[in-house]
């Protein structure tokens, strides 16, 4: 029998000097896109997992130079959500970075296949849930998204 968990992940917002969000498009092969909650091709920020003893600011920084390359830094936690489907179920948690140095870059371009900047009033319409509730968040001002 299936022994079934509750994950921790982060996920980071990361503007450009034009207001633009930064998003990645995760591949659409099941084998290589990571995702316990299995939402391959979709667009997402940069995020993952939190690992064991990491504060939610070390994850995001961590997750951003692995996925994108870039230093951020200044991280501010913005909000917290419930995101659960019938493969996974995680707490995530929002943040936005404040700071970052250097350009996008596909790190690991069999997960994510590029990065681009998006104005946030002409975002994709297929965006990975934990990032999609992240940005509800942030235009809406909440803190919690169940």
């Amino acid at each position: 029998m299936e022994v079934k968990h509750i994950g921790a992940g982060c996920g980071v917002m990361i503007f450009n000097e034009k207001g633009q969000l930064l998003l990645g498009l995760r591949t659409s092969d099941v084998e290589k896109a990571d995702s316990e909650l299995h939402e391959e091709g979709t667009w997402t920020m940069p995020g993952g997992s939190i690992e064991y003893g990491e504060t939610f600011e070390e994850a995001g920084i961590r997750e951003a130079k692995e996925e994108t390359g870039m230093d951020i830094k200044d991280l501010e936690v913005i909000c917290v959500q419930t995101d659960k489907n019938e493969h996974a179920h995680f707490i995530s948690v929002g943040m936005i970075a404040h700071v970052h140095n250097g350009m996008p870059i596909a790190v690991e371009p069999e997960v994510i296949l590029r990065w681009e900047w998006f104005d946030l009033d002409n975002l994709p319409k297929n965006i990975f849930s934990p990032s999609k509730k992240t940005v509800e968040c942030f235009l809406n001002k909440k803190f919690y998204m169940g």
